[in-house]
């Protein structure tokens, strides 16, 4: 028997982090000062993403976060603020809390994910 399932670490997570709605992103987009980061896995990303967004997949995040870690990307600033994004908002909640139990101050999760994105008319690219 598991001692905390996936609901209960999402529950955990989701009460750590801060949420961002569809509409807030939309108006962060064009901000120099945030960053989008896609946490889903390479082929979900290469049916559409947030342009301009970086990558980082969710089993990678850590070692692309970490200035010490072997696959850093400098996009990934702790001063930034950094919108999380997946599919439908799951991984971007644990992976915000991942970003913030690492130290990064100004991280939150896109509610709904690039489904909730599309649905709002936001910009995909591919």
């Amino acid at each position: 028997m598991l001692k905390k399932g996936f609901k209960q670490l999402l529950a955990e997570a989701n009460a750590e982090i801060e949420s961002i709605s569809v509409t807030a992103g939309l108006k962060l987009l064009s901000d120099p000062e945030a960053v989008f980061l896609d946490v889903r896995e390479l082929n979900e990303r290469q049916q559409g993403f947030i342009p301009n967004s970086m990558h980082a997949p969710r089993g990678f995040l850590e070692f692309i976060a970490d200035p010490d870690g072997p696959m850093h990307d400098p996009r990934l600033i702790a001063g930034k603020q950094i919108v999380v994004y997946c599919g439908t908002g799951g991984r971007s909640a644990l992976a915000a809390k991942t970003l913030k139990d690492m130290g990064f101050p100004r991280v939150a999760s896109l509610v709904g994910g690039i489904q909730a994105w599309q649905a709002a008319g936001g910009e995909t690219a591919s």
